[in-house]
């Protein structure tokens, strides 16, 4: 009993989430997939389609690509068939839609499935005459990705110099990330970053798809000075601080961001124990900006509490003094 019920909550639950889609409505679709606890993500229709291949059915652009990251941040399987082995990729090159082409390969799409029919979507996007689809899935080297928790830390600590170095994919990504710590005017002391460095290798099918180049490269920054933080203290950001590296491969940008963090490479007092807080500028200013409205506030409202008492003993004062008769006429009778 409990079972049927659960199946018809499901099926209820889907009919209103592609009703949402349909319509554009994302909050509906958001509280829907959240109230089943993501369960009906993958869910399948009576044709087999999945939301994520219904939203790539969606006629308008700017609604296709809303449902199609909202599907996949809620854990929708990228690369899910319908009963004719078709995905959803294979489903956005027949029709041409570039921009949800790039999505669906950068949350590793996979062009290579064959459906029932032996096709793969690349050859949909090349039998429909859509080369800019085509020419993206031939040579796209794009890929965005978090470091994984399983990734493995070890490092150097020196006086002056220091470094981390965290690897994943059985080395087949490494980031290196070199501190120093030196001198500036009048002898206060700094420690910075010097240096990131990025190895990655794009023969790793599950991030790069079809790599012009494909092997081991590397990126580095150039002169860099950056975390700029006084010595014996811990460098702490909420906000994103973005570092841009070159790579060797055909001079290409690789970009490496950091949030929510906090570092101290030198004078650690005790394991486990960051020294005291040194918040980055960014912050800084995201907290003056929260703050200065309350300031201004309250300023405006200590001058409309000052104006109103000079006002209120100005009316006493001037209640108190005799009053002058404004008609000359009546002098004679004083």
């Amino acid at each position: 009993m409990f079972k049927a019920q659960a199946k018809s909550y499901g099926q209820t639950g889907t009919k209103i989430l592609l009703e949402a889609m349909s319509n554009d409505k994302v909050h509906l679709a958001k509280f829907v997939l959240d109230a089943l606890d993501g369960e009906i993500v993958d869910s399948k229709t009576e044709g087999a389609h999945t939301p994520l291949i219904s939203s790539i059915l969606l006629p308008d652009g700017q609604t296709r690509c809303k449902f199609v990251e909202l599907l996949l941040q809620r854990g929708a399987n990228v690369n899910c068939q319908d009963g004719d082995g078709r995905t959803a990729l294979s489903y956005a090159c027949e029709k041409g839609y570039l921009d949800a082409v790039k999505i669906l390969v950068r949350n590793n799409a996979d062009p290579e499935i064959v459906d029932s029919w032996g096709n793969t979507a690349l050859m949909y996007a090349a039998v429909a005459g859509h080369s800019p689809v085509v020419e993206f899935l031939l040579i796209t080297e794009q890929a965005s990705f978090t470091l994984p928790r399983s990734a493995e830390i070890e490092g150097k600590c020196g006086s002056t110099e220091s470094e981390i170095h965290i690897t994943w994919k059985n080395n087949a990504y490494i980031l290196r990330i070199y501190f120093s710590k030196e001198s500036r005017d009048k002898d206060i002391e700094v420690w910075k970053v010097s240096k990131v460095q990025f190895v990655y290798d794009t023969s790793e099918t599950s991030q790069f798809i079809n790599a012009y180049n494909p092997g081991k490269h590397t990126a580095s920054t150039h002169r860099l000075s950056a975390l700029v933080t006084p010595a014996g203290r811990s460098f702490v950001c909420t906000a994103q601080q973005t570092l841009t590296l070159i790579s060797s491969d055909h001079q290409k940008g690789i970009t490496v961001s950091m949030y929510d963090i906090q570092i101290q490479p030198f004078d650690i007092a005790s394991d486990f124990m960051f020294s005291e807080p040194y918040k980055c500028i960014t912050d800084q200013r995201e907290r003056l900006e929260e703050t200065l409205p309350l300031i201004l506030g309250f300023i405006l409202a200590l001058i409309i509490v000052i104006t109103l008492t000079v006002y209120h003993f100005h009316l006493k004062l001037t209640a108190n003094q005799p009053q002058l008769p404004r008609d000359r006429s009546m002098y004679k009778n004083m």
